[in-house]
């Protein structure tokens, strides 16, 4: 996060910049602005949160006061009905989520001394704020949880009632969909990480003879986002890194340069030139396996020989990519491709790679692409394939039907009770709890009127 867009938010909070709904009068002494029915929600406690928006990057806009108290009062809510339900802590949730926050916090102001001066209190009262404060989001969310397990499976009754009582235009659209099959041949990786290597090992040799780490970071680095700061990566977790760049970090002494790194984006040369108990400030070098035309051309004419002899009926699509692909995760399914975050066969239009899309874009359904140039799934970037694509089957976008559609239109019935039943039960227990809310905030533009009523009644 850059320095100065952290000065700005926190400037913003000093000077009380805000719409007449969140100003506070005589500045921000800390009170109670909300009580819902035993649970207190504190003037400090609502600024803590906007201000962990704010230094995580999220945009805050003149009611964000407003927008956080009211999800701080909602939560109060299910809290409530989790105590009165003896609901347990998952600790190990608990542990995970405060890590992260901590992690991203430390990251984006830069270290623990940074977090103190921005929040106005060291690490470990933070620390302890935010565990309470996630163990009451533990138990907020087993309280929803047991409120929409409560809800009823839904049937193919319910599915057909709600086609028949709901518009045809508010009816979920199906888009476009795509099941595709692939073979795929990878570039001479062996070749190209040592070639890759012999680079590194140079400018390390460069470095240790007496050129500047950042000089060299700035012209041959392959990471677009330090290069230009001599590949400094600022003070960050060792949490957000790769595993094996991490344990490299840490385990050298400000002013070493390592040995070669290989993560998932390539290979790196690190200098370390801070540490921080769990935390480093380090420079990198980063450079990516290059492949030669070659290559290319090469797997072109195997791919193109392939495609032939299956146009030819010589062998199935099926079989070539059992015995050619060098995809382990299609080609023992007969090339199918199958999304790595939900398991489906069918690929909507965004959920392609944009060379995969243009590939199949104007095929008829069992038509093989040309051989293109591609990338896994591997590390963030993927890494190069070259491969040939079928087009399986084609699911044209229409509207959502009983007959064709019945598994997306439950999941929707679903969602819409799960949602109706989480509205009536918040509804019902404003109506029914002791609820004290501010003056100062009866101009705010609550999404749930009620809230608002709760104040008025108070004035009156």
């Amino acid at each position: 996060m850059k320095i100065a867009r952290i000065a700005a938010a926190a400037l913003l909070l000093i000077s009380g910049l805000q719409a007449s709904a969140q100003r506070y009068d005589g500045g921000l002494v800390d009170k109670s602005i909300a009580v819902i029915g035993n649970e207190m929600i504190s003037i400090s406690g609502l600024e803590q949160e906007v201000m962990v928006a704010r230094a995580q990057g999220s945009y805050s806009d003149r009611n964000s006061r407003c927008e956080m108290l009211e999800t701080l009062m909602t939560s109060k809510l299910f809290l409530m009905q989790a105590r009165i339900d003896s609901l347990s802590i998952n600790n190990d949730m608990v542990e995970s989520q405060l890590n992260d926050r901590i992690d991203q916090v430390r990251t984006a102001l830069g270290g623990d001394d940074q977090v103190a001066e921005y929040f106005g209190k060291p690490l470990y009262k933070l620390r302890q704020e935010w565990r309470e404060m996630y163990q009451d989001q533990s138990l907020i969310q087993q309280a929803q949880g047991d409120i929409v397990n409560k809800v009823p499976e839904i049937t193919p009754y319910d599915v057909k009632q709600y086609i028949d009582t709901v518009s045809s235009d508010n009816l979920p659209v199906i888009p476009e969909k795509y099941q595709l099959s692939q073979i795929c041949i990878y570039p001479d990786r062996e070749a190209a990480n040592l070639a890759v290597k012999e680079r590194l090992l140079s400018l390390r040799e460069r470095i240790i003879n007496g050129e500047k780490f950042a000089t060299l970071a700035r012209i041959y680095s392959e990471d677009p986002g330090s290069a230009r700061k001599g590949g400094e990566l600022g003070m960050a977790s060792k949490s957000i890194f790769w595993p094996a760049f991490s344990d490299a970090a840490m385990s050298l002494k400000p002013g070493i340069i390592s040995q070669i790194v290989e993560t998932p984006d390539g290979f790196h040369l690190i200098e370390v030139l801070e540490k921080k108990g769990d935390m480093f400030n380090a420079r990198h070098i980063l450079l990516t396996p290059k492949y030669t035309n070659e290559d290319q051309v090469r797997a072109f004419e195997k791919l193109d020989s392939i495609k032939t002899e299956i146009n030819a009926k010589a062998l199935t699509f099926e079989l070539a990519a059992r015995f050619y692909s060098e995809d382990n995760a299609t080609k023992t399914n007969g090339g199918q491709m199958a999304d790595p975050n939900t398991g489906s066969a069918y690929f909507e239009i965004d959920q392609l790679k944009p060379e995969d899309y243009t590939a199949i874009k104007d095929l008829e359904v069992g038509q093989i692409s040309d051989p293109i140039e591609s990338s896994d799934n591997e590390g963030r970037n993927g890494n190069l394939v070259y491969k040939i694509l079928r087009v399986d089957k084609i699911l044209p976008a229409h509207t959502a039907s009983f007959e064709h559609d019945f598994s997306q239109l439950s999941d929707t019935v679903l969602m819409l009770r799960q949602n109706e039943a989480i509205d009536n039960f918040v509804r019902e227990k404003i109506k029914s709890t002791h609820i004290i809310i501010d003056p100062m905030f009866k101009d705010c533009p609550f999404e749930r009127e009620e809230w608002l009523t709760k104040i008025r009644k108070e004035e009156e």
